[in-house]
């Protein structure tokens, strides 16, 4: 079993126990990872409160990323009462209503802002701030989806955005990596989570995953979270910069 014994993770982006975050928080926790959480306001507190009590989570603190000062408290908090962070996941993605639903071509600039801000630059933030913290070298993990790399009907602009998500990554890796920080995407497929729901059709796409995917099922979130306990040990030190797909084979078939 992956050992995380006396690692230290920040975990952003649980909403509820349906949570692709979540399948990766319990992993690190059951590894042996202390594990922080965070919610989003005090509409969420009560879905993820009771998950970070289950896992013991000794920070727990609100965090939109859109709001610096919060972001300020929590890194204070962890420098604070552990001096240093080894793992950080960023599994948050956002794009209003109105341009997520229709043609990249009509998006509108304000809403593609609002998407990048909040599913890209957020993790650059986020990783600044953990820099400092990482000091024993450190991982950084991000959620993408198939969407990035080739049309998926209803995805829209969330396609262009994960793949500045993607790059993103990429670069972050090649300028970290002397720190020994190692930072890479997590490319799960269609899953049934609260953020999956807001795109079109998306059942059709779920039955479309089973129907093309070599394995005939879907990942879960649980299956994400084996393969990020794995990059955030010791025996992972060697992978960065890389996408790595969760999704049964749903991605090799054209």
């Amino acid at each position: 079993m992956t050992d995380l014994s006396n690692k230290h993770a920040l975990v952003v982006g649980v909403a509820n126990e349906h949570s692709i975050a979540w399948g990766v928080a319990k992993a690190l926790h059951e590894a042996g990872a202390h594990v922080a959480l965070t919610y989003l306001n005090e509409k969420a507190r009560p879905y993820v409160e009771p998950l970070a009590e289950s896992i013991d989570a000794p920070i727990f603190l609100p965090l939109d990323v859109r709001d610096e000062a919060q972001t300020e408290a929590l890194f204070h908090t962890i420098a604070e009462r552990w001096g240093v962070l080894d793992t950080l996941v960023h599994s948050i993605a956002f794009a209003p209503g109105e341009d997520l639903h229709g043609r990249v071509v009509d998006s509108s600039l304000e809403g593609m802002q609002i998407a990048v801000d909040i599913s890209v630059h957020s993790l650059i933030r986020l990783v600044r701030h953990s820099e400092p913290l990482f000091k024993n070298g450190g991982s950084v993990m991000t959620m993408s989806f198939y969407g990035a790399e080739k049309v998926v009907e209803h995805y829209n602009l969330m396609g262009p955005v994960k793949a500045a998500l993607e790059a993103t990554t990429r670069q972050l890796a090649a300028e970290l990596g002397q720190k020994n920080i190692t930072v890479n995407t997590l490319s799960p497929g269609p899953m049934l989570t609260r953020a999956a729901s807001g795109i079109g059709d998306f059942d059709e796409l779920l039955q479309h995953a089973i129907e093309r995917a070599p394995l005939r099922r879907l990942a879960t979130p649980d299956d994400v979270g084996a393969m990020a306990a794995f990059l955030a040990s010791d025996r992972a030190h060697n992978i960065t910069g890389q996408l790595i797909y969760i999704d049964a084979g749903y991605n090799i078939i054209g």
